[in-house]
């Protein structure tokens, strides 16, 4: 008999729909990503047309042009659409790389004081737009900060992403975005 064993990456997935399904319809369609866009801008105190502002929202909107064109849906994805779409788009960096290229705008609007490093109270802003525990938040903040100095780098935040998504390993650092069972 096969034994079934459950991916990091299928439970990582499924956290990020509950995370992404901001009104809890069990759905993803373009208004859950405005939401979490706007909580992006009170959160972090953007002015929506600001060039940083802008830039977060065409990568998002590009982000989930691509999600639909992995899946087979026209405008809203269920929970195993969305993983599935994720995991083609993780792999046909084509047109769009998502562990890449969004993470490089949202590093952006995170690191306000523009230093080119994401401090505690910074990272502690991302952790209430996305509505993660700041418990979890900060142990992965720490985990995330690989050299010890207090600060994430952009090289590290961008690892972190793409732990997250690639990673079979349940303790790398960017595992951890929300929490593990």
């Amino acid at each position: 008999m096969a034994s079934t064993q459950t991916k990091p990456q299928d439970v990582r997935l499924e956290k990020l729909f509950q995370a992404v399904d901001a009104n809890n319809d069990g759905v993803i369609d373009w208004s859950d990503y405005e939401r979490i866009l706007d909580r992006y801008f009170s959160g972090f105190e953007l002015d929506k047309n600001s060039y940083e502002a802008r830039a977060l929202w065409a990568a998002h909107q590009h982000y989930w042009y691509e999600l639909l064109r992995h899946s087979d849906s026209r405008d809203r994805l269920n929970k195993d659409d969305f993983i599935q779409a994720i995991r083609l788009l993780t792999l046909d960096t084509s047109r769009f790389n998502l562990v890449e290229g969004l993470p490089h705008a949202v590093f952006d609007i995170i690191d306000r004081n523009g230093d080119g490093a994401i401090s505690k109270d910074e990272f502690g802003r991302y952790l209430e737009v996305w509505e993660i525990d700041p418990k979890n938040g900060l142990e992965v903040f720490d985990r995330i900060d690989s050299d010890g100095d207090g600060t994430i780098s952009r090289h590290e935040f961008l690892r972190s992403w793409r732990e997250f998504y690639y990673t079979p390993d349940w303790e790398a650092p960017g595992a951890r975005y929300f929490g593990v069972e």
